[in-house]
């Protein structure tokens, strides 16, 4: 070793030279702190997602949205529809839809202009104080099959004999089955050129988009379908692979994202998933949470509300196999279906269970599962039971969370961390206690607002509950 790099590694270990100076040192030669590395803005610990301060952050929200699966990629939403989802819903997060069409509508040309209305609109949710997930769209492989529900996947990704031999059905979920988009996604999955297409599509939109520092992660691909493969071992042989290559290279671009990843499309009704622990860490398991009667157009038997509420718990299983948080990417329902309020009801009770966030589809104005009529009125048997508190940040591990309508009140429980510095904020919507409501702690210390309970410090002992009431 040098003189020179004798006095610097010297510097590094007493550590009294100038930052300038440390930095270089360390840099050349590889000093070592007792300190540990802070870690990113957001990160995954303990089975939840975290924030800077440690807390525990349980998002909920919606997916915006069902509009933006075909061109121009945007709906209606304007900066005031986002404040609304905060100011009105008390949500705290959106799940932004985005379309690999959208981002390389043809081979290797990118939509600049595209990426720039998107950040225009996380500049629109981070001014309405909502976080994001930005989620990679997928449904019936791509625009080749729009007559049969198709989005996702550029039309110069799949060879077009298949979109014009392709007859769609009625029921747009069997087209999943039709040999023409089995074949595409076979290709798209079987082929590594599509792989570095797809995969620079998210480092461009990643590389866009996170330096929001509302931008918290990316949902890699919606519900995965398999082709033509086995189901029992597409997860193992495919869609881990597919993961364990993509998240790397996004995250060359965007190292702070965290990685949403969801299982096979099937898993989103029941059975288990089959993914294993990734070679990366923060991630979070992005199932969604339907019934397989409501979404074959048969409404919700509240039957089925102990079912439902069993799956959420195997969700949250599988999330703590994976080393990963829990988060609900997709639940909703048809406004028109008997039954409605009992499912909206069953989901919440059962992410609440677990401890879990959960993002509404969609915030879109039409009939069935959209929030808003097509005029753009609420719909209250959809609004309703999800516009309802929930505790957003917490010191601590929360525990489980809940509502009861019939007495109007709102419980959550956590195990404090009185290490953590930052306060436990629970979102109440202040249209569910319109005269006000009464804060119960045991003797914690709390401030209130009509929208809002912020507890600086949690009542002695091993656990913290916190009730609402009128």
């Amino acid at each position: 070793m040098s003189l020179g790099l004798r006095a610097l590694s010297t510097a590094c270990s007493l550590r009294v030279a100038l930052p300038t100076l440390v930095a270089l040192a360390c840099g050349l030669v590889q000093c070592h702190s007792s300190e540990p590395p802070a870690p990113p803005r957001w990160h995954v610990g303990d089975g939840f997602i975290r924030d800077l301060e440690g807390r525990a952050v349980i998002l909920r929200g919606v997916n915006l949205a069902g509009a933006h699966k075909a061109a121009p990629y945007f709906g209606f939403h304007q900066p005031k529809d986002f404040a609304r989802l905060r100011d009105e819903w008390g949500m705290s997060s959106i799940r932004f839809l985005m379309t690999w069409a959208a981002i390389e509508p043809t081979m290797g040309n990118y939509d600049d202009a595209y990426l720039e209305a998107v950040a225009m609109r996380i500049q629109w949710a981070r001014d309405a104080n909502l976080l994001v997930v930005l989620d990679m769209h997928d449904d019936v492989y791509g625009e080749g099959f729009a007559k049969g529900g198709g989005d996702g996947a550029p039309l110069w990704t799949c060879d077009a004999a298949n979109y014009a031999s392709f007859v769609p059905s009625v029921d747009w979920t069997t087209n999943y089955f039709s040999k023409e988009v089995t074949h595409c996604y076979d290709h798209f999955w079987q082929s590594p050129d599509l792989l570095a297409h797809f995969t620079e599509a998210w480092r461009r939109a990643a590389a866009r988009l996170s330096v929001f520092d509302n931008v918290i992660g990316f949902d890699v691909l919606n519900e995965p379908y398999w082709g033509s493969a086995q189901i029992t071992f597409f997860e193992q042989s495919t869609l881990q692979p597919f993961y364990e290559s993509v998240v790397p290279k996004v995250r060359e671009v965007a190292p702070n994202l965290l990685a949403f990843l969801e299982p096979y499309s099937l898993r989103n009704l029941g059975g288990e998933t089959r993914l294993t622990p990734f070679p990366f860490g923060d991630v979070v398991y992005a199932p969604h949470s339907y019934d397989r009667d409501a979404e074959s157009g048969k409404g919700f038997d509240p039957a089925h509300r102990e079912q439902l509420m069993k799956n959420l718990s195997a969700l949250a299983s599988e999330a703590k196999k994976l080393n990963a948080a829990l988060w609900i990417g997709e639940f909703g329902a048809r406004a028109e279906q008997p039954g409605v309020t009992e499912y909206m009801t069953a989901q919440y009770d059962g992410v609440g269970a677990v401890a879990s966030g959960a993002m509404y589809w969609a915030y879109d104005e039409s009939d069935g599962y959209a929030l808003l009529t097509p005029d753009g009125k609420e719909k209250p048997t959809l609004v309703d039971p999800i516009a309802l508190p929930y505790p957003e940040r917490v010191a601590g591990t929360p525990l489980s969370y809940g509502f009861d309508a019939k007495t109007r009140t709102f419980t959550a429980t956590y195990t404090p961390d009185r290490s953590l510095t930052a306060p436990t904020l629970l979102s109440v919507p202040a249209r569910v206690y319109p005269k006000g409501f009464v804060v119960d702690c045991g003797g914690c210390t709390f401030t209130q607002t009509p929208s809002a309970v912020t507890i600086q410090s949690p009542a002695p002992g091993d656990t913290q509950t916190v009730t609402i009431h009128p």
